[in-house]
């Protein structure tokens, strides 16, 4: 390219300095002769009118006082009826110019040049218009190369930045070279490696995602099958059969909602649903697990609360906070639902030590954890409530009180009363 851009260059500055150089010499070497053939006839003239001036003063008419009138280079003869011709300079050899011209009285003054020193004033003039039309041409090969490093050095420095861009480094350059069409497209380019970039992260962020949320649905499913394997009772294979149904419709609802998060986490599938049904089954599919490390699993407060979210989302969130309780906390795990003006709430608290004091509010941040863990499901079931409109909060640190809230059913007052099961 750069080659290229140098030759073509230079190529356009020797056709301009061809098509103008030429018609310059041209225009140049006929005013030069013109202009000679003008002093000369001038000289002749001027000539004239002192032999005539002399004439008619009664004068004599010889070289001793004409030899001052003419220029050293030139040569003239003087002819006047009843005198002897009269010549001034030296006559030039081969081509002259000349010029006659005759007065009043008969006289006649021819005066002549050497052609030599037009052609002469010609080739100082041409070496000039050569002069500068080679440094004309250093010049463009100045710019020229100048011109070429200007937009070959971004261009190399793009193909650079498309080649990492195509091996998996989408970081944008952020870099502008002066050039309109260049900096547009290093913007494309950083737009495109910006783009890349998140859905890069989107992508890792779905596959930690999934493997965090479905390891408990997972799990709790195993220990399903494993109770049916372990029984010959055909009513307990039954009702253990249902309960992994439902399990496997949990967890086709859960790698929905994670795919449709990935997606775009602003969108939801919110819809009224009872709220204790929802309770009711987390606290039975996570009643072995607790029962198997010798502690319980309690729901109460306020029944048959409507709320408004995605079902397998909310139980999705209630499973993280009951399963955290179950790894982190220590005693009696309590569900319990309450009423805040238009929002239903549901509680979940242990015995445990809680959240340190250093991490706080912190702990809903990725990567965050204060036990060894990966320090996703918290920050996951944030995301999970807020998609659906609701919030995920840490009421008290020690004991641990998280709550969830969700916009609820509006309708009438629900009786006071506290179920326990």
């Amino acid at each position: 390219m750069r080659r290229r851009l140098i030759s073509s260059t230079l190529a356009v500055v020797l056709v301009v300095i061809a098509v103008f150089g030429l018609s310059l010499v041209l225009v140049e070497s006929r005013t030069i002769e013109s202009s000679a053939r003008d002093g000369v006839e001038s000289e002749a003239v001027r000539l004239v009118g002192i032999v005539e001036n002399r004439i008619l003063a009664g004068e004599s008419i010889d070289a001793q006082g004409l030899d001052r009138q003419i220029a050293a280079d030139r040569y003239a003869v003087v002819r006047v009826p009843g005198h002897p011709q009269v010549t001034l300079g030296a006559r030039p050899a081969g081509k002259v110019i000349t010029s006659t011209q005759r007065g009043d009285h008969g006289e006649s003054v021819t005066v002549e040049q050497s052609h030599s020193t037009v052609s002469r004033d010609i080739g100082r003039n041409v070496l000039v218009i050569l002069a500068v039309a080679l440094l004309a041409v250093l010049a463009a090969v100045g710019l020229a190369v100048w011109q070429a490093r200007r937009l070959a050095s971004p261009l190399s420095d793009l193909a650079a930045t498309a080649e990492r861009l195509g091996s998996g480094d989408p970081r944008p350059r952020h870099r502008r070279y002066g050039v309109p069409e260049l900096d547009r497209i290093a913007d494309v380019l950083d737009s495109s490696a910006e783009r890349i970039g998140r859905m890069l992260t989107a992508e890792r962020r779905l596959a930690s995602d999934a493997s965090h949320q479905l390891r408990t649905p997972l799990t709790a499913l195993s220990m399903r099958l494993e109770e049916i394997i372990a029984t010959d009772d055909q009513e307990t294979v039954k009702e253990e059969a249902s309960i992994a149904l439902g399990q496997v419709e949990r967890l086709t609802d859960v790698v929905q909602r994670l795919l449709t998060n990935a997606r775009d986490p602003r969108t939801g599938s919110a819809v009224y649903f009872d709220l204790d049904e929802v309770i009711k089954q987390q606290v039975e599919e996570w009643r072995p697990a607790y029962q198997n490390e010798g502690r319980s699993i309690v729901r109460s407060g306020t029944p048959g609360l409507r709320a408004v979210g995605t079902p397998g989302a909310v139980a999705q969130v209630l499973a993280t906070l009951i399963e955290n309780s179950l790894m982190h906390g220590a005693g009696t795990v309590a569900l319990r639902t309450r009423v805040t003006g238009n929002q239903a709430v549901v509680e979940v608290t242990d015995a445990g030590r809680g959240v340190p004091p250093d991490l706080g509010a912190r702990v809903f941040e990725r990567t965050v954890s204060g036990r060894n863990s990966t320090g996703l499901g918290l920050a996951l079931a944030r995301d999970l409530a807020e998609a659906d409109g609701g919030r995920l909060e840490l009421l008290q640190q020690r004991p641990p009180v998280f709550a969830l809230f969700l916009a609820r059913e509006m309708q009438a007052p629900p009786p006071r009363e506290d179920v326990v099961s």
